[in-house]
């Protein structure tokens, strides 16, 4: 499942390449998980603005044909790592995009024809953006603004992005107080840090030495500005490795990511522990594989 750093490198891979390119035209294939909430005529003549990153979702703000220097704004919460974007009364709203369990974005020069599992299709003068969601998870929803519905709703529960300085150990260690679930669990919520995924929440407790048992509500101090440091530098890590390929996932140019070559215990149930040689042990949280190392990873 692409997690926020495979969507970091994605928008990464075709953001420049698309911005100020005019829309031509717009091809929905099979449904997704919502409808896109407007008549796809409506878009044609529009410019592409500035792509950003909320969370796991991917803004693309549309600006009318004749718009002239775009109006700018910071998306919530440090929006894309702080990224800019264009707002305003030249605005024509943007399209909201979520990858879904397995979706995956192509940034292309030609326009082949689309296949089984291609079920939107982006056509600009710069080339063709096209979602590919084989178990059609994925969305693109759009928006009259950030602040309208839906996009407002859908963004509206995410918590801090891990790179906000707003995202320490004091605000985890708070925002954790009275929780009874696992660690683990509440790092997957992502109503307190967005970004957490199930791959990088194992290794960050591991970074941290944090048993994924542990309950949330329980965590010192101390050990949550471990902790909110181990999430900041594994994530970071997993962005100079173009994310986590397990099976499909590649960037809008189809390159693959290698941050699973050196992850520490995610995957690597029945292996050594690479610090202390202890076998690394897998349970299942929350109906998702928990990865961890019994010896150097303490309650």
């Amino acid at each position: 499942m692409p997690e926020l750093p495979e969507v970091e490198v994605t928008r990464r891979s075709f953001a420049g390449a698309i911005q100020g390119a005019r829309v031509t035209g717009l091809r929905l294939g099979k449904p997704l998980r919502w409808p896109l909430g407007v008549d796809p005529e409506t878009l044609l003549g529009s410019r592409v603005g500035s792509t950003q990153r909320r969370g796991k979702y991917l803004w693309l703000p549309l600006e009318k044909g004749d718009a002239g220097p775009p109006q700018i704004a910071l998306l919530p919460s440090g929006g894309g790592l702080g990224a800019a974007q264009p707002l305003g009364p030249t605005s024509a709203g943007g399209l909201l995009m979520h990858l879904g369990m397995s979706g995956s974005l192509a940034f292309l020069d030609t326009t082949p024809a689309p296949g089984a599992h291609d079920h939107f299709d982006l056509h600009t003068d710069h080339g063709l953006l096209r979602l590919t969601d084989p178990r059609r998870f994925g969305a693109v929803v759009w928006g009259a603004a950030l602040d309208a519905e839906p996009v407002a709703t859908l963004l509206g529960s995410l918590g801090l992005e891990p790179f906000d300085e707003r995202f320490d150990g004091l605000h985890l260690h708070a925002a954790l107080s009275g929780r009874r679930v696992s660690i683990k669990q509440a790092l997957l919520a992502g109503d307190i840090v967005v970004g957490a995924g199930n791959i990088y929440a194992c290794e960050a407790l591991f970074m941290a030495g944090i048993d994924p048992r542990l309950p949330a509500g329980k965590l010192s101090r101390p050990r949550a500005d471990k902790l909110a440091a181990a999430v900041r530098t594994v994530l970071g890590q997993a962005l100079e490795a173009g994310g986590t390929t397990l099976r499909d996932f590649r960037d809008a140019h189809g390159v693959a990511g290698s941050f699973q070559m050196q992850a520490q215990v995610y995957g690597r149930e029945g292996d050594a522990c690479r610090r202390c040689s202890t076998v690394i042990r897998r349970i299942v949280q929350g109906a998702r594989s928990t990865f961890f190392c019994p010896q150097c990873q303490k309650r």
